[in-house]
């Protein structure tokens, strides 16, 4: 229904300073394009007058145009989350939870990006609940590149101890280090890493005998 208010009042939306402003289903189909979820993305009516549209999609450049439908259960889930960013009015509130779900890792790390442009370009404020450790890895490096500021974003973790949730902030700097990360936050990556690595020696040195 946004996306169909949007073509109807030709909304126009930017991505950026000095970028031109494009149609509101551009903006949609660039960033499903730039996470390389699809390459083409069109609404379009089913019968002249009908008053009736369909969101249609080619995965690749290659390959046959299909309805969202028809397509991975992640890319119905993300595409509300795109409109909602750039429909809701300049200096709105946004709530979203677990965003993430059924995404890839590399799109989670994209939607980092997609948040801080519409936060950047649209002046909104965006609340995130989620796990996902690469959005936030994506968040911290977009602070260390200055593509936006520290003092932009507040990080909380949340956890539940003896019934009580408990929410600590977490001190991210102008570097993108958070200094007081909660312990075994994401786990012990290095450690996974050199388990990993040294069972695959140990295997290999067997193997050899």
């Amino acid at each position: 229904d946004a996306l169909l208010a949007a073509k109807a009042r030709n909304e126009l939306r930017s991505l950026g300073y000095r970028k031109k402003r494009k149609p509101f289903e551009e903006i949609i189909a660039y960033w499903l394009k730039e996470l390389g979820l699809i390459s083409e993305f069109k609404v379009l009516e089913i019968a002249e007058d009908s008053n009736l549209y369909k969101v249609q999609i080619r995965k690749d450049a290659h390959s046959a145009p299909v309805l969202i439908t028809d397509v991975g259960f992640g890319l119905s889930q993300f595409l509300p989350v795109l409109v909602l960013l750039y429909y809701v009015p300049e200096n709105s509130i946004v709530l979203l939870e677990q965003p993430e779900i059924h995404l890839h890792p590399a799109v989670q790390s994209g939607l980092a990006d997609v948040i801080i442009n519409a936060v950047m370009t649209r002046k909104i404020q965006v609340i995130v609940e989620s796990h996902s450790e690469h959005l936030l890895r994506r968040l911290q490096r977009r602070v260390a590149e200055e593509e936006i500021q520290h003092t932009d974003i507040s990080l909380y973790f949340s956890q539940s101890k003896s019934g009580t949730s408990t929410i600590t902030p977490l001190e991210l700097n102008l570097f993108g280090e958070i200094s007081n990360w909660p312990k075994d936050f994401f786990g012990d990556e290095f450690g996974e890493v050199a388990a990993t690595r040294k069972a695959g020696i140990r295997r290999k040195m067997n193997a050899q005998e």
